[in-house]
Protein backbone atom coordinates (compact mmCIF):
# COMPACT_ATOMS: atom_id res chain seq x y z
CA UNK A 1 0.00 0.00 0.00
CA UNK A 2 1.07 3.59 -0.60
CA UNK A 3 3.53 4.77 2.43
CA UNK A 4 4.16 7.97 4.19
CA UNK A 5 7.73 9.62 5.08
CA UNK A 6 6.85 8.30 8.82
CA UNK A 7 4.98 5.54 8.54
CA UNK A 8 7.94 3.21 6.88
CA UNK A 9 11.89 2.23 6.10
CA UNK A 10 14.75 3.52 7.22
CA UNK A 11 16.89 6.52 6.50
CA UNK A 12 19.67 4.84 3.98
CA UNK A 13 21.39 8.20 2.64
CA UNK A 14 21.72 12.03 3.42
CA UNK A 15 22.52 13.65 0.50
CA UNK A 16 24.23 16.68 1.54
CA UNK A 17 23.53 20.26 -0.13
CA UNK A 18 20.60 18.56 -2.35
CA UNK A 19 18.09 19.28 0.35
CA UNK A 20 16.41 15.92 0.46
CA UNK A 21 15.61 13.08 2.77
CA UNK A 22 15.97 9.45 1.72
CA UNK A 23 13.83 6.10 1.97
CA UNK A 24 15.87 3.31 0.74
CA UNK A 25 13.66 0.89 0.54
CA UNK A 26 10.38 3.11 1.38
CA UNK A 27 7.28 3.43 -1.19
CA UNK A 28 6.92 6.42 -0.14
CA UNK A 29 9.44 9.54 0.64
CA UNK A 30 10.18 13.29 0.23
CA UNK A 31 12.26 14.29 -2.56
CA UNK A 32 13.10 17.86 -2.12
CA UNK A 33 15.41 20.29 -4.12
CA UNK A 34 16.30 24.20 -2.76
CA UNK A 35 16.51 25.35 -7.14
CA UNK A 36 14.78 23.27 -9.32
CA UNK A 37 16.63 25.70 -12.42
CA UNK A 38 13.35 27.63 -12.43
CA UNK A 39 11.43 24.25 -13.12
CA UNK A 40 7.70 24.96 -12.89
CA UNK A 41 6.67 21.73 -11.67
CA UNK A 42 6.47 19.64 -8.45
CA UNK A 43 9.25 20.56 -5.78
CA UNK A 44 9.19 17.08 -4.16
CA UNK A 45 7.24 14.25 -4.58
CA UNK A 46 5.39 13.05 -1.15
CA UNK A 47 4.31 9.60 -1.70
CA UNK A 48 4.66 6.78 -4.59
CA UNK A 49 1.64 4.68 -5.71
CA UNK A 50 1.73 0.93 -5.26
CA UNK A 51 1.78 -0.55 -8.90
CA UNK A 52 0.00 -3.84 -8.11
CA UNK A 53 -0.16 -4.89 -11.60
CA UNK A 54 2.11 -8.97 -11.07
CA UNK A 55 5.84 -8.46 -11.24
CA UNK A 56 8.14 -11.56 -12.69
CA UNK A 57 12.12 -10.48 -11.09
CA UNK A 58 13.10 -12.70 -13.19
CA UNK A 59 12.23 -10.81 -15.88
CA UNK A 60 14.98 -8.32 -14.86
CA UNK A 61 17.87 -10.30 -15.71
CA UNK A 62 16.52 -10.31 -18.96
CA UNK A 63 16.12 -6.44 -19.09
CA UNK A 64 19.37 -6.37 -17.82
CA UNK A 65 21.00 -8.72 -20.85
CA UNK A 66 19.81 -6.87 -23.11
CA UNK A 67 16.19 -8.69 -24.41
CA UNK A 68 12.66 -6.68 -23.81
CA UNK A 69 9.75 -9.23 -24.49
CA UNK A 70 6.63 -7.09 -25.52
CA UNK A 71 3.15 -7.81 -27.30
CA UNK A 72 4.43 -11.12 -28.94
CA UNK A 73 8.17 -10.00 -29.97
CA UNK A 74 11.18 -10.68 -28.39
CA UNK A 75 14.26 -8.24 -29.39
CA UNK A 76 17.80 -8.61 -28.42
CA UNK A 77 19.55 -5.23 -28.33
CA UNK A 78 23.15 -6.55 -28.51
CA UNK A 79 24.31 -3.71 -25.85
CA UNK A 80 22.61 -1.18 -27.44
CA UNK A 81 19.68 0.99 -25.73
CA UNK A 82 16.55 -0.43 -26.71
CA UNK A 83 15.25 3.16 -27.24
CA UNK A 84 18.05 3.00 -30.52
CA UNK A 85 17.03 -0.36 -31.65
CA UNK A 86 14.04 -0.71 -34.32
CA UNK A 87 10.49 -2.17 -33.04
CA UNK A 88 9.70 -4.50 -34.25
CA UNK A 89 6.06 -3.76 -34.31
CA UNK A 90 4.25 -0.55 -33.25
CA UNK A 91 2.26 -2.47 -29.82
CA UNK A 92 6.06 -3.58 -28.84
CA UNK A 93 7.31 0.07 -29.01
CA UNK A 94 4.10 1.46 -26.92
CA UNK A 95 4.76 -1.26 -24.34
CA UNK A 96 8.90 -0.26 -24.26
CA UNK A 97 7.82 3.56 -24.14
CA UNK A 98 4.84 2.99 -21.22
CA UNK A 99 7.37 1.76 -18.97
CA UNK A 100 5.24 -0.60 -17.16
CA UNK A 101 8.35 -3.04 -17.36
CA UNK A 102 9.33 -0.77 -14.79
CA UNK A 103 7.83 -3.17 -11.62
CA UNK A 104 9.70 -6.38 -13.10
CA UNK A 105 13.17 -4.47 -12.30
CA UNK A 106 11.20 -3.37 -8.37
CA UNK A 107 10.48 -6.97 -8.22
CA UNK A 108 14.66 -8.23 -8.42
CA UNK A 109 14.99 -5.54 -5.47
CA UNK A 110 18.62 -5.52 -6.18
CA UNK A 111 21.04 -2.28 -6.97
CA UNK A 112 21.91 -3.47 -10.31
CA UNK A 113 18.23 -3.54 -11.40
CA UNK A 114 17.50 -0.22 -9.72
CA UNK A 115 20.72 1.37 -12.04
CA UNK A 116 19.63 -0.13 -14.90
CA UNK A 117 16.13 1.40 -14.11
CA UNK A 118 17.39 4.86 -14.06
CA UNK A 119 19.59 4.02 -17.20
CA UNK A 120 16.67 3.54 -19.05
CA UNK A 121 14.65 5.64 -18.05
CA UNK A 122 17.76 8.47 -18.42
CA UNK A 123 18.04 7.04 -22.00
CA UNK A 124 14.17 7.56 -22.77
CA UNK A 125 15.00 10.96 -22.04
CA UNK A 126 17.84 11.51 -23.97
CA UNK A 127 15.85 9.59 -26.80
CA UNK A 128 12.60 9.28 -26.82
CA UNK A 129 11.48 12.36 -24.50
CA UNK A 130 12.65 14.91 -26.93
CA UNK A 131 9.95 15.02 -29.70
CA UNK A 132 6.23 15.32 -28.23
CA UNK A 133 5.51 14.40 -31.66
CA UNK A 134 6.90 10.91 -31.86
CA UNK A 135 4.42 7.42 -30.58
CA UNK A 136 6.25 7.45 -27.54
CA UNK A 137 3.92 10.07 -26.60
CA UNK A 138 0.64 8.97 -28.00
CA UNK A 139 -1.92 9.28 -25.21
CA UNK A 140 -2.07 5.71 -24.00
CA UNK A 141 1.54 5.72 -23.86
CA UNK A 142 2.17 8.67 -21.79
CA UNK A 143 -0.43 7.63 -19.44
CA UNK A 144 0.87 4.31 -18.86
CA UNK A 145 4.31 5.66 -18.56
CA UNK A 146 3.39 8.76 -16.17
CA UNK A 147 2.31 6.43 -13.59
CA UNK A 148 5.27 4.00 -14.31
CA UNK A 149 7.28 6.37 -13.27
CA UNK A 150 5.15 7.67 -10.50
CA UNK A 151 4.92 4.59 -8.99
CA UNK A 152 8.45 2.97 -9.63
CA UNK A 153 10.00 6.13 -8.38
CA UNK A 154 11.83 4.72 -5.33
CA UNK A 155 13.80 2.38 -7.68
CA UNK A 156 14.73 5.15 -10.14
CA UNK A 157 15.64 7.74 -8.05
CA UNK A 158 17.82 6.06 -5.22
CA UNK A 159 21.33 6.82 -5.61
CA UNK A 160 20.53 9.35 -8.42
CA UNK A 161 22.55 12.44 -8.61
CA UNK A 162 21.67 16.15 -8.98
CA UNK A 163 21.84 16.60 -12.63
CA UNK A 164 19.60 13.10 -12.81
CA UNK A 165 17.14 14.17 -10.45
CA UNK A 166 16.31 17.63 -12.36
CA UNK A 167 16.23 15.93 -15.71
CA UNK A 168 13.61 13.28 -14.26
CA UNK A 169 11.54 15.98 -12.38
CA UNK A 170 11.34 17.85 -15.44
CA UNK A 171 10.62 15.06 -17.91
CA UNK A 172 7.80 13.96 -15.11
CA UNK A 173 6.51 17.41 -15.44
CA UNK A 174 6.76 17.81 -19.12
CA UNK A 175 4.53 14.77 -19.52
CA UNK A 176 1.88 15.92 -17.27
CA UNK A 177 1.75 19.30 -18.96
CA UNK A 178 1.30 17.87 -22.29
CA UNK A 179 -1.15 15.44 -21.39
CA UNK A 180 -3.14 17.89 -19.98
CA UNK A 181 -2.92 19.98 -22.87
CA UNK A 182 -4.46 16.90 -24.41
CA UNK A 183 -7.10 16.67 -21.88
CA UNK A 184 -8.26 19.86 -23.39
CA UNK A 185 -8.30 19.42 -26.69
CA UNK A 186 -9.83 16.03 -27.93
CA UNK A 187 -9.18 13.30 -25.79
CA UNK A 188 -11.87 10.92 -25.85
CA UNK A 189 -13.01 7.50 -24.99
CA UNK A 190 -11.64 5.29 -22.08
CA UNK A 191 -8.34 7.08 -23.12
CA UNK A 192 -9.79 10.22 -21.65
CA UNK A 193 -10.87 8.33 -18.55
CA UNK A 194 -7.13 6.98 -17.60
CA UNK A 195 -5.88 10.38 -18.24
CA UNK A 196 -7.43 11.60 -15.69
CA UNK A 197 -6.23 9.10 -13.30
CA UNK A 198 -2.58 9.47 -14.21
CA UNK A 199 -3.17 13.68 -13.69
CA UNK A 200 -5.06 12.81 -10.44
CA UNK A 201 -2.53 10.40 -9.52
CA UNK A 202 0.34 12.82 -10.13
CA UNK A 203 -1.21 15.45 -8.43
CA UNK A 204 -1.40 13.44 -5.06
CA UNK A 205 2.63 12.74 -5.44
CA UNK A 206 3.71 16.40 -6.32
CA UNK A 207 4.13 19.06 -3.51
CA UNK A 208 2.26 22.24 -4.60
CA UNK A 209 0.13 20.85 -6.60
CA UNK A 210 -2.99 21.12 -4.46
CA UNK A 211 -4.65 23.53 -7.30
CA UNK A 212 -4.10 20.70 -9.75
CA UNK A 213 -5.31 17.99 -7.27
CA UNK A 214 -8.27 19.54 -7.10
CA UNK A 215 -9.30 19.77 -10.62
CA UNK A 216 -7.95 16.83 -11.82
CA UNK A 217 -10.39 15.13 -8.87
CA UNK A 218 -13.36 16.89 -10.04
CA UNK A 219 -12.94 15.96 -14.07
CA UNK A 220 -11.96 12.53 -12.46
CA UNK A 221 -14.99 12.28 -10.41
CA UNK A 222 -17.41 13.69 -13.36
CA UNK A 223 -15.32 10.87 -16.17
CA UNK A 224 -16.24 7.99 -13.96
CA UNK A 225 -19.68 8.73 -13.39
CA UNK A 226 -19.93 8.64 -17.31
CA UNK A 227 -17.91 5.91 -18.13
CA UNK A 228 -18.60 3.72 -15.06
CA UNK A 229 -22.15 2.55 -15.43
CA UNK A 230 -24.45 1.87 -12.29
CA UNK A 231 -23.85 -1.75 -12.29
CA UNK A 232 -20.68 -1.16 -12.53
CA UNK A 233 -19.68 -2.36 -16.25
CA UNK A 234 -17.81 -0.17 -18.11
CA UNK A 235 -19.50 1.99 -21.20
CA UNK A 236 -17.79 0.08 -23.93
CA UNK A 237 -18.70 -2.91 -22.27
CA UNK A 238 -15.17 -4.62 -22.62
CA UNK A 239 -14.82 -6.82 -19.14
CA UNK A 240 -10.76 -5.98 -19.65
CA UNK A 241 -11.49 -2.36 -19.24
CA UNK A 242 -12.98 -2.97 -16.09
CA UNK A 243 -10.35 -4.85 -14.96
CA UNK A 244 -7.46 -2.30 -15.86
CA UNK A 245 -9.54 0.13 -14.44
CA UNK A 246 -9.62 -1.41 -11.26
CA UNK A 247 -5.73 -2.17 -11.80
CA UNK A 248 -5.28 1.79 -11.70
CA UNK A 249 -7.90 3.14 -9.33
CA UNK A 250 -7.18 0.71 -6.43
CA UNK A 251 -3.68 2.55 -5.87
CA UNK A 252 -5.08 5.91 -6.58
CA UNK A 253 -7.59 5.40 -3.40
CA UNK A 254 -4.57 4.68 -1.10
CA UNK A 255 -2.70 7.90 -2.89
CA UNK A 256 -5.81 9.79 -1.41
CA UNK A 257 -5.59 8.34 1.88
CA UNK A 258 -1.57 8.58 2.90
CA UNK A 259 -2.25 12.49 1.37
CA UNK A 260 -5.17 12.41 3.75
CA UNK A 261 -6.96 13.63 0.66
CA UNK A 262 -10.97 13.07 0.46
CA UNK A 263 -11.21 10.83 -2.54
CA UNK A 264 -13.87 12.00 -5.17
CA UNK A 265 -16.71 9.90 -3.82
CA UNK A 266 -17.76 8.92 -7.51
CA UNK A 267 -14.32 6.70 -7.49
CA UNK A 268 -15.32 5.02 -4.05
CA UNK A 269 -18.66 4.32 -5.63
CA UNK A 270 -17.16 3.37 -8.79
CA UNK A 271 -14.82 1.00 -7.26
CA UNK A 272 -17.39 -0.75 -5.15
CA UNK A 273 -19.66 -1.30 -8.16
CA UNK A 274 -17.40 -2.71 -10.57
CA UNK A 275 -16.10 -5.58 -7.98
CA UNK A 276 -19.17 -7.82 -8.53
CA UNK A 277 -19.40 -7.10 -11.98
CA UNK A 278 -15.94 -8.38 -12.12
CA UNK A 279 -17.28 -11.53 -10.38
CA UNK A 280 -20.01 -11.76 -13.40
CA UNK A 281 -17.87 -12.04 -15.72
CA UNK A 282 -15.66 -15.13 -13.99
CA UNK A 283 -16.50 -18.50 -15.45
CA UNK A 284 -15.51 -22.37 -13.59
CA UNK A 285 -12.20 -21.86 -14.14
CA UNK A 286 -11.76 -18.52 -12.88
CA UNK A 287 -10.94 -16.59 -16.03
CA UNK A 288 -13.11 -13.88 -17.50
CA UNK A 289 -15.81 -15.17 -20.18
CA UNK A 290 -14.71 -13.33 -24.10
CA UNK A 291 -16.83 -10.29 -24.68
CA UNK A 292 -16.31 -7.39 -26.69
CA UNK A 293 -12.75 -7.08 -26.82
CA UNK A 294 -11.42 -9.62 -23.84
CA UNK A 295 -8.17 -11.45 -24.38
CA UNK A 296 -6.60 -13.55 -22.02
CA UNK A 297 -7.19 -13.41 -18.26
CA UNK A 298 -4.35 -12.35 -16.47
CA UNK A 299 -4.69 -14.79 -13.43
CA UNK A 300 -2.53 -12.51 -10.96
CA UNK A 301 -3.79 -9.73 -11.75
CA UNK A 302 -7.72 -10.81 -11.11
CA UNK A 303 -6.48 -12.48 -7.75
CA UNK A 304 -4.99 -9.75 -6.84
CA UNK A 305 -7.81 -7.32 -8.27
CA UNK A 306 -10.52 -9.43 -5.58
CA UNK A 307 -8.32 -9.11 -2.89
CA UNK A 308 -8.94 -5.70 -2.74
CA UNK A 309 -12.62 -6.41 -2.72
CA UNK A 310 -13.38 -5.80 0.95
CA UNK A 311 -17.07 -6.66 1.12
CA UNK A 312 -16.44 -10.02 -0.91
CA UNK A 313 -19.36 -9.22 -2.98
CA UNK A 314 -21.31 -12.14 -4.61
CA UNK A 315 -21.12 -12.03 -8.14
CA UNK A 316 -23.82 -9.56 -10.05
CA UNK A 317 -26.51 -12.33 -12.03
CA UNK A 318 -27.64 -9.06 -13.56
CA UNK A 319 -26.42 -6.17 -15.37
CA UNK A 320 -29.01 -4.26 -17.04
CA UNK A 321 -26.97 -1.16 -18.03
CA UNK A 322 -23.68 -2.97 -18.75
CA UNK A 323 -25.85 -5.57 -20.92
CA UNK A 324 -24.73 -8.77 -19.07
CA UNK A 325 -26.63 -11.60 -17.52
CA UNK A 326 -25.29 -14.77 -15.49
CA UNK A 327 -26.73 -17.77 -14.79
CA UNK A 328 -25.93 -20.32 -12.49
CA UNK A 329 -26.58 -24.34 -11.52
CA UNK A 330 -25.06 -26.48 -9.43
CA UNK A 331 -20.97 -26.26 -10.44
CA UNK A 332 -22.06 -24.90 -13.99
CA UNK A 333 -22.78 -20.91 -15.00
CA UNK A 334 -23.65 -19.12 -18.17
CA UNK A 335 -22.70 -16.07 -19.13
CA UNK A 336 -24.32 -13.72 -21.86
CA UNK A 337 -24.51 -10.84 -23.62
CA UNK A 338 -27.95 -8.74 -23.95
CA UNK A 339 -26.17 -5.10 -24.42
CA UNK A 340 -27.10 -2.90 -27.27
CA UNK A 341 -23.18 -1.68 -29.13
CA UNK A 342 -21.35 0.92 -26.82
CA UNK A 343 -21.62 5.25 -27.94
CA UNK A 344 -19.40 5.38 -31.07
CA UNK A 345 -16.55 6.98 -29.25
CA UNK A 346 -15.96 3.48 -26.92
CA UNK A 347 -16.77 1.09 -29.58
CA UNK A 348 -13.79 0.42 -31.02
CA UNK A 349 -12.95 -3.26 -29.11
CA UNK A 350 -16.50 -4.15 -29.03
CA UNK A 351 -17.84 -7.15 -30.96
CA UNK A 352 -20.73 -7.88 -32.88
CA UNK A 353 -21.79 -10.71 -30.69
CA UNK A 354 -25.18 -9.74 -29.23
CA UNK A 355 -27.27 -12.43 -27.54
CA UNK A 356 -23.78 -14.99 -27.45
CA UNK A 357 -23.22 -16.91 -24.62
CA UNK A 358 -20.01 -18.69 -22.81
CA UNK A 359 -21.08 -21.96 -20.93
CA UNK A 360 -18.20 -23.92 -18.07
CA UNK A 361 -19.09 -26.93 -15.80
CA UNK A 362 -16.67 -27.27 -12.47
CA UNK A 363 -13.51 -25.75 -13.82
CA UNK A 364 -14.19 -26.49 -17.85
CA UNK A 365 -15.06 -24.47 -20.23
CA UNK A 366 -17.28 -25.79 -22.69
CA UNK A 367 -19.05 -23.05 -24.94
CA UNK A 368 -16.91 -20.15 -25.91
CA UNK A 369 -16.41 -17.29 -27.95
CA UNK A 370 -13.04 -16.78 -30.00
CA UNK A 371 -12.22 -13.78 -28.20
CA UNK A 372 -9.93 -10.87 -28.91
CA UNK A 373 -6.26 -11.46 -30.24
CA UNK A 374 -3.31 -9.74 -28.71
CA UNK A 375 -1.87 -7.02 -30.08
CA UNK A 376 0.89 -8.81 -31.93
CA UNK A 377 -1.73 -10.16 -34.65
CA UNK A 378 -4.51 -6.85 -35.11
CA UNK A 379 -4.90 -8.55 -38.81
CA UNK A 380 -6.89 -11.20 -37.09
CA UNK A 381 -8.94 -8.47 -35.05
CA UNK A 382 -11.57 -7.64 -37.23
CA UNK A 383 -12.46 -11.39 -37.30
CA UNK A 384 -12.76 -11.53 -33.95
CA UNK A 385 -15.20 -9.11 -34.22
CA UNK A 386 -17.68 -10.61 -36.04
CA UNK A 387 -20.70 -12.22 -35.39
CA UNK A 388 -19.64 -15.61 -36.82
CA UNK A 389 -16.59 -15.69 -33.78
CA UNK A 390 -19.64 -15.80 -31.32
CA UNK A 391 -21.57 -18.77 -30.20
CA UNK A 392 -24.54 -17.16 -31.53
CA UNK A 393 -26.80 -16.82 -34.38
CA UNK A 394 -25.09 -15.34 -38.38
CA UNK A 395 -28.05 -14.59 -40.47
CA UNK A 396 -26.76 -14.85 -44.29
CA UNK A 397 -23.26 -14.75 -42.73
CA UNK A 398 -23.51 -11.10 -42.03
CA UNK A 399 -22.65 -9.32 -38.54
CA UNK A 400 -25.46 -7.82 -36.81
CA UNK A 401 -22.89 -4.26 -36.53
CA UNK A 402 -21.91 -2.76 -39.27
CA UNK A 403 -17.70 -1.42 -38.22
CA UNK A 404 -15.93 1.31 -39.59
CA UNK A 405 -13.07 0.20 -42.04
CA UNK A 406 -11.81 1.17 -45.50
CA UNK A 407 -10.28 3.88 -47.01
CA UNK A 408 -12.91 6.12 -46.74
CA UNK A 409 -13.64 6.09 -43.12
CA UNK A 410 -13.27 9.59 -41.16
CA UNK A 411 -10.88 10.11 -39.35
CA UNK A 412 -11.13 9.67 -35.70
CA UNK A 413 -14.03 6.64 -36.89
CA UNK A 414 -11.89 4.01 -37.27
CA UNK A 415 -12.82 0.76 -36.30
CA UNK A 416 -15.89 2.65 -34.56
CA UNK A 417 -19.19 0.65 -34.32
CA UNK A 418 -21.49 2.44 -37.10
CA UNK A 419 -24.48 0.51 -36.57
CA UNK A 420 -25.67 -2.70 -34.58
CA UNK A 421 -28.56 -3.65 -32.02
CA UNK A 422 -30.23 -0.91 -29.85
CA UNK A 423 -33.21 -2.37 -28.69
CA UNK A 424 -32.12 -5.52 -26.52
CA UNK A 425 -35.00 -7.07 -24.74
CA UNK A 426 -34.45 -9.61 -21.69
CA UNK A 427 -36.85 -11.43 -19.69
CA UNK A 428 -35.23 -13.12 -16.51
CA UNK A 429 -36.76 -15.83 -14.33
CA UNK A 430 -36.40 -18.37 -11.69
CA UNK A 431 -37.79 -22.01 -10.82
CA UNK A 432 -37.80 -24.77 -8.60
CA UNK A 433 -36.02 -26.64 -11.18
CA UNK A 434 -34.45 -24.13 -13.62
CA UNK A 435 -33.17 -20.63 -14.36
CA UNK A 436 -35.13 -19.13 -17.47
CA UNK A 437 -33.47 -16.29 -19.50
CA UNK A 438 -35.13 -14.63 -22.95
CA UNK A 439 -33.44 -11.74 -24.88
CA UNK A 440 -33.82 -10.48 -28.38
CA UNK A 441 -32.18 -7.91 -30.47
CA UNK A 442 -33.05 -5.73 -33.32
CA UNK A 443 -29.24 -5.81 -35.11
CA UNK A 444 -30.99 -7.87 -37.91
CA UNK A 445 -33.56 -5.38 -38.54
CA UNK A 446 -32.15 -2.95 -40.43
CA UNK A 447 -30.65 -5.44 -43.21
CA UNK A 448 -33.35 -8.24 -43.27
CA UNK A 449 -36.44 -6.86 -41.16
CA UNK A 450 -35.75 -9.90 -38.47
CA UNK A 451 -35.48 -9.80 -34.92
CA UNK A 452 -33.66 -12.45 -33.01
CA UNK A 453 -35.13 -14.23 -30.16
CA UNK A 454 -32.90 -16.51 -27.85
CA UNK A 455 -34.31 -18.42 -24.69
CA UNK A 456 -31.80 -20.61 -22.35
CA UNK A 457 -32.93 -22.68 -19.46
CA UNK A 458 -30.52 -23.88 -17.12
CA UNK A 459 -31.16 -26.80 -14.55
CA UNK A 460 -30.84 -26.53 -10.96
CA UNK A 461 -28.25 -29.03 -10.83
CA UNK A 462 -26.76 -27.52 -13.99
CA UNK A 463 -26.55 -30.48 -16.18
CA UNK A 464 -29.00 -29.98 -18.55
CA UNK A 465 -28.96 -26.28 -20.58
CA UNK A 466 -31.88 -26.22 -23.55
CA UNK A 467 -32.14 -23.56 -25.99
CA UNK A 468 -34.22 -21.96 -28.34
CA UNK A 469 -33.54 -19.56 -31.47
CA UNK A 470 -35.90 -17.76 -33.72
CA UNK A 471 -36.21 -15.54 -35.81
CA UNK A 472 -39.07 -13.93 -36.91
CA UNK A 473 -40.12 -10.69 -38.47
CA UNK A 474 -39.54 -7.21 -37.12
CA UNK A 475 -43.76 -5.62 -35.69
CA UNK A 476 -44.92 -8.28 -37.69
CA UNK A 477 -43.62 -6.79 -40.90
CA UNK A 478 -42.35 -9.14 -43.59
CA UNK A 479 -38.90 -10.36 -43.44
CA UNK A 480 -36.56 -8.45 -46.32
CA UNK A 481 -34.74 -11.85 -46.51
CA UNK A 482 -32.56 -12.10 -49.70
CA UNK A 483 -30.91 -14.78 -48.27
CA UNK A 484 -32.97 -16.68 -46.17
CA UNK A 485 -30.10 -18.99 -44.98
CA UNK A 486 -28.94 -18.41 -41.42
CA UNK A 487 -26.38 -20.37 -39.02
CA UNK A 488 -26.16 -21.26 -34.85
CA UNK A 489 -22.87 -21.42 -33.95
CA UNK A 490 -21.33 -22.91 -30.70
CA UNK A 491 -17.80 -22.70 -30.68
CA UNK A 492 -16.00 -24.93 -28.28
CA UNK A 493 -13.09 -24.82 -25.89
CA UNK A 494 -9.87 -25.40 -27.31
CA UNK A 495 -9.37 -28.85 -25.12
CA UNK A 496 -12.40 -30.36 -26.09
CA UNK A 497 -12.89 -33.51 -28.28
CA UNK A 498 -15.93 -34.03 -30.36
CA UNK A 499 -17.26 -37.47 -31.45
CA UNK A 500 -20.21 -37.08 -33.60
CA UNK A 501 -23.12 -39.92 -34.36
CA UNK A 502 -24.02 -41.24 -37.28
CA UNK A 503 -26.80 -39.61 -38.42
CA UNK A 504 -25.12 -36.14 -37.38
CA UNK A 505 -28.55 -34.89 -34.98
CA UNK A 506 -26.31 -35.76 -32.23
CA UNK A 507 -22.67 -35.75 -30.94
CA UNK A 508 -20.54 -36.05 -27.71
CA UNK A 509 -18.26 -33.51 -26.33
CA UNK A 510 -15.63 -34.90 -24.35
CA UNK A 511 -13.51 -33.03 -21.33
CA UNK A 512 -10.04 -33.87 -21.16
CA UNK A 513 -11.17 -35.32 -17.55
CA UNK A 514 -13.01 -37.62 -19.41
CA UNK A 515 -16.84 -35.67 -18.77
CA UNK A 516 -19.19 -36.16 -21.55
CA UNK A 517 -22.05 -33.94 -22.64
CA UNK A 518 -24.41 -34.39 -25.60
CA UNK A 519 -25.43 -31.76 -27.56
CA UNK A 520 -28.39 -31.91 -29.96
CA UNK A 521 -31.40 -30.02 -31.91
CA UNK A 522 -34.38 -31.32 -32.55
CA UNK A 523 -33.27 -33.53 -35.30
CA UNK A 524 -31.73 -30.78 -37.51
CA UNK A 525 -28.52 -31.91 -39.08
CA UNK A 526 -25.17 -31.30 -37.03
CA UNK A 527 -21.43 -30.16 -38.35
CA UNK A 528 -18.73 -29.75 -36.96
CA UNK A 529 -16.32 -26.96 -38.38
CA UNK A 530 -13.00 -25.54 -37.57
CA UNK A 531 -12.78 -22.39 -35.39
CA UNK A 532 -9.78 -20.28 -33.88
CA UNK A 533 -8.77 -19.78 -30.00
CA UNK A 534 -7.68 -15.88 -30.16
CA UNK A 535 -7.42 -15.27 -26.40
CA UNK A 536 -5.57 -18.74 -25.48
CA UNK A 537 -3.02 -17.92 -22.82
CA UNK A 538 -0.59 -19.99 -25.20
CA UNK A 539 -1.32 -18.11 -28.05
CA UNK A 540 -3.89 -18.45 -30.95
CA UNK A 541 -4.45 -22.44 -31.37
CA UNK A 542 -7.26 -24.28 -33.72
CA UNK A 543 -11.05 -25.18 -32.03
CA UNK A 544 -13.94 -26.39 -32.96
CA UNK A 545 -17.55 -25.20 -33.28
CA UNK A 546 -20.63 -26.74 -33.65
CA UNK A 547 -22.86 -25.12 -36.50
CA UNK A 548 -26.52 -25.77 -37.62
CA UNK A 549 -26.96 -24.56 -41.37
CA UNK A 550 -30.51 -24.12 -41.81
CA UNK A 551 -33.17 -21.75 -43.75
CA UNK A 552 -35.47 -19.10 -42.37
CA UNK A 553 -38.38 -19.66 -43.84
CA UNK A 554 -38.28 -23.72 -43.36
CA UNK A 555 -37.03 -23.19 -39.98
CA UNK A 556 -37.53 -19.61 -38.45
CA UNK A 557 -36.96 -21.93 -34.79
CA UNK A 558 -34.16 -24.07 -33.85
CA UNK A 559 -34.51 -25.54 -30.29
CA UNK A 560 -31.32 -27.32 -29.13
CA UNK A 561 -30.10 -28.70 -25.86
CA UNK A 562 -26.94 -30.07 -24.08
CA UNK A 563 -26.89 -32.55 -20.96
CA UNK A 564 -24.30 -33.95 -18.97
CA UNK A 565 -24.14 -37.96 -19.62
CA UNK A 566 -21.43 -38.99 -17.99
CA UNK A 567 -18.68 -37.58 -15.76
CA UNK A 568 -20.61 -35.64 -13.55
Amino acid sequence: MTQSVAGRGKLSRLLAGYGFGWLGRGIAWPIAFTDLMGMGGPKRLLIAPQDIRTADPTMASDIYAGYFAFAGKMVNTHGRSPFETPPPSPAWAANLAGFGWLRHLRAADTALARANARALVEDWIRLGGRDPKSEDWEPRVAIRRLLSWLSQSPLILEGADSRFYRSFMKSINRQAVLLQRRLNDDLAGETRLFALIALAEFGLCGDGLEALQQRMSLMLGEELGRQVLADGGHIGRNPQTTVDLLLDLLPLRQAYSARGVSAPPQLLNAIDRMMPMVRLFRLGDGSLALFNGMGPTAPHDLATILAHDDARAAPLLNAPYSGYQRMEGGSSILIMDTGSAPPVHFSDRAHAGCLSFEFSADSQRLIVNCGSPNESRLSMRDAARATAAHSTVTVADTSSCQFANGPKVKRGLEGKITSGPTKVRVKRQSADDCVALEANHDGYERQFGLIHTRSLYLSTEGDQLEGEDSLLPAGGKKANVTSADYAVRFHLHSTLRTRMAEDRQSLEIVTPTGQVWMFQAGGHRLTVEESIAFSSPEGVRGADQIVINTNYLDYPTINWSLHRTSGA
